[in-house]
C-alpha cells in the first residue's frame, strides 16, 4: 500500500499544473499516489491533465466549492495513512516527499508537518516557515520575506501553511476534517488549533523545499473576496476554537487587532469588505457549534494561551 497520498486541489490553474506535476515525477521516492481535485475549472484543466499526466487520480467536482470542500474530497478519495496537501502553484525538490513523510514519523504526537516554503520569484527569501496565530486575532506566516537560512532547526509550530504540509489521516476522523464554511482561508490555521485542543502537535520540517508562487488562484495579495473571507473566518474561528471565558480574557487584544485592521484595510480602499466580513463572521458563527469545551483540556488551553500572547509579541520584535 502507498504510504502518503498528495492532494493537489486546483482551480483554473492549468498554467502552475505542469510545474507542480512534473517536480512530482522526479521525486527520490515514489510510494505515494498523486489526486488532483478539480473545483469546476473552465481553463482546461482536467484535459491538460489527463492528456499529460496520466498517473494523476482527477476528482471532478461540478463547481467551485473552495479549498476545504476540495482537500477533503481528496483526503476522502485518498488510500494512504498520510495526507500531503499541497498548492497548485508550487514547485517541489526532489527529496520533498521523503522528507515530509520522515519528519511526521519522526512525532508520534504530530497531526501535521509544514514545509519550508521558498518564494518562487525569491528564491533566497522564505514565503513560509510555519503558521501562528496571537492575541490580537492575527495570522501570519513566520519568516515571510526573510532569509531562506533563517529558520532551518525542526521544531514544533502553532499550525501548518496548508498549501505545503503532510497530515495523518486516522486523526481527521477524531478532530474532525478541514471546516468547509470556511471555504477558503485560514481554514488551516482552524485545523491545527482544533488538534492542539485534542492534545496534537504541528511541526516545521525545514529540510522539505517548497517554491510558493502565492495567490494562484485569487490573483493577489489584497483583493476583496479575500480581505472579506479572511476576517469573516477569523471571527468564526475565534467563536469555535475558545471557550468563551478565553474569548473574555483576550478582548481587549482582539478589539486592538481588528481595529488595527480596518484601518490598515481602510488605508487600501476595502475598509468596508473587512468590516462586512466581521459581521458575516458573526452571523455564520451563531449557525454552528464551538469545539466542545472538557476540563480535561484546561491545561492544553493554557498554553494554547500562552503561545497567543507570545506570538503577540513575536510578530512585531522577531
Amino acid at each position: 500500500m502507498q504510504e502518503v497520498s498528495v492532494i493537489i486541489p486546483n482551480y483554473n490553474g492549468m498554467a502552475y499544473l505542469e510545474g507542480v506535476l512534473s517536480s512530482l515525477e522526479q521525486q527520490d521516492f515514489q510510494n505515494f499516489e498523486t489526486i488532483l481535485v478539480d473545483n469546476g475549472s473552465t481553463d482546461g484543466s482536467v484535459a491538460f491533465v489527463m492528456g499529460n499526466f496520466p498517473w494523476v487520480h482527477i476528482v471532478e467536482l461540478p463547481d467551485n466549492f473552495g479549498f476545504s470542500r476540495a482537500v477533503n474530497e481528496g483526503i476522502y478519495a485518498s488510500r494512504a495513512p498520510y495526507v500531503l496537501l499541497l498548492n497548485n502553484d508550487t514547485e517541489i525538490e526532489k527529496s520533498f516527499v521523503r522528507e515530509m513523510l520522515a519528519s511526521i514519523k519522526r512525532h508520534k504526537k504530530a497531526f501535521s508537518c509544514s514545509a519550508r516554503m521558498i518564494r518562487y520569484h525569491e528564491r533566497e527569501k522564505l514565503d513560509d516557515a510555519g503558521n501562528y496565530y496571537c492575541a490580537l486575532g492575527w495570522a501570519f506566516a513566520r519568516g515571510k520575506g526573510k532569509d531562506i537560512h533563517t529558520y532551518e532547526k525542526e521544531e514544533r509550530i502553532f499550525t501548518s501553511c496548508a498549501g505545503a504540509a503532510i497530515y495523518r489521516k486516522k486523526i481527521f476522523e477524531r478532530i474532525g476534517y478541514f471546516d468547509e464554511e470556511h471555504f477558503a482561508y485560514l481554514e488551516d490555521i482552524d485545523v491545527g488549533y482544533r488538534a492542539r485542543i485534542f492534545g496534537y502537535e504541528n511541526w516545521y520540517a525545514p529540510k522539505a523545499l517548497v517554491y510558493h508562487v502565492g495567490s494562484g488562484t485569487s490573483g493577489s495579495r489584497y483583493n476583496q473576496f479575500k480581505t472579506r473571507y479572511s476576517s469573516r473566518n477569523n471571527i468564526y474561528l475565534i467563536y469555535k476554537n475558545m471557550p468563551t471565558l478565553q474569548i473574555i480574557l483576550n478582548l481587549p487584544f482582539l478589539i486592538l487587532g481588528f481595529g488595527m485592521k480596518i484601518l490598515f484595510f481602510a488605508q487600501k480602499g476595502m475598509g468596508r469588505e473587512y468590516v462586512a466580513g466581521i459581521k458575516n463572521g458573526i452571523q455564520i458563527s451563531r449557525k454552528h457549534k464551538k469545539v466542545r469545551f472538557h476540563l480535561g483540556n484546561l491545561g492544553r488551553y493554557a498554553r494554547i494561551q500562552l503561545e497567543l500572547w507570545w506570538n503577540m509579541f513575536y510578530r512585531f520584535f522577531a
